[in-house]
């Protein structure tokens, strides 16, 4: 079997750095390309020839199709290619709001394709609370839950599945973030909903850094892992130094380096490529220069993965190894 080396691992970087309105007051969604060349002429610096573009910097949907080139061809000058969209807090599980963030993201769903990306990122994200805004770390505060009722959840599902279709049909994998009181906030309701779904193009990205985050009881971070890896096509990765009492009276956590936090990402990332995992790892930070600090992290990275993986078209186990 063809094998290839550890540093031709598609390694991205996030953008949640990157202030969303400029210091002359106009948003990145409306710069010109000259601002965008900013962004990705930084991305470069820091090593990286792969960046997400998340819709709470850019929403590729509500550019037009010349913008979308531009955007494609600006990042392409700096040697930057967008293997991945994020849809972020535009959930199709919220209350009266169903409609609405689904047809948006049907709409962000041509779009990454017509930027060439393969990964349809999104999750059951809500938009913050006033609580989250004014919080120093917005993972204090408390935050939206999904309905326990039955048929919110059914209807949660189909939607998933639709687009699960949508993507699969213009060539695009979806992948649903881990992500705390959702359906998707704990990994045996995160496998559930996959199986649900019922999609192979349909898979998780283990962001199991949004979980061991929180300011109270959690998983234990290795059985969150296991249970979801085999079930991973797309990877955010972060850490957390995190701290808790015994008697479980009180946590905390603040983001750190992706080597120093409670998660061991040495046998994460190797337990992943063991499972057949060959999908991108994009690198994610809160606080201070977070393209700086996923510059770090990628060259870790490339120190822990193994010397060669074997080659594998695979990004996660069809619905039949499944089960």
């Amino acid at each position: 079997m063809h094998e290839y080396r550890a540093e031709e691992w598609p390694i991205a970087t996030c953008l949640l750095g990157v202030p969303p309105i400029g210091r002359d007051g106009v948003a990145v969604q409306d710069a010109p390309a000259e601002t965008w060349a900013t962004i990705f002429e930084d991305v470069a610096a820091e090593g990286f020839r792969l960046a997400e573009i998340t819709d709470g910097l850019l929403r590729p949907a509500e550019l037009s199709p010349e913008r979308r080139r531009e955007l494609v061809e600006t990042a392409r000058e700096h040697g930057v290619g967008i293997p991945a969209v994020h849809i972020q807090r535009a959930s199709v599980a919220i209350p009266g709001r169903e409609a609405e963030n689904l047809a948006y993201a049907h709409r962000s769903i041509d779009a990454t394709a017509e930027l060439g990306a393969s990964v349809y990122s999104t999750g059951l994200h809500a938009p913050f609370t006033e609580a989250q805004r004014r919080a120093l770390w917005f993972w204090t505060a408390k935050g939206h839950v999904d309905s326990d009722d039955a048929e919110q959840r059914a209807r949660a599902v189909r939607a998933i599945r639709e687009l699960g279709e949508h993507a699969a049909s213009v060539g695009l994998i979806v992948s649903l973030e881990l992500y705390e009181d959702t359906y998707l906030g704990t990994a045996a309701s995160a496998v559930r909903f996959i199986e649900e779904v019922g999609l192979d193009n349909v898979g998780l990205n283990p962001d199991v850094g949004n979980l061991v985050r929180l300011h109270r009881p959690v998983e234990d971070w290795r059985e969150l892992y296991a249970t979801t890896l085999p079930y991973a096509n797309y990877w955010h990765l972060k850490n957390y130094a995190r701290d808790e009492a015994a008697d479980g009276s009180w946590q905390t956590a603040v983001p750190t380096t992706l080597d120093a936090g409670v998660i061991d990402y040495r046998w994460a990332v190797r337990e992943a490529v063991a499972l057949g995992y060959r999908g991108v790892l994009t690198c994610e930070h809160y606080g201070g220069d977070s393209l700086a600090m996923c510059g770090r992290a990628q060259e870790y990275l490339r120190r822990v993965l193994p010397t060669t993986i074997p080659a594998r078209p695979e990004l996660a186990p069809s619905s039949a190894e499944r089960n």
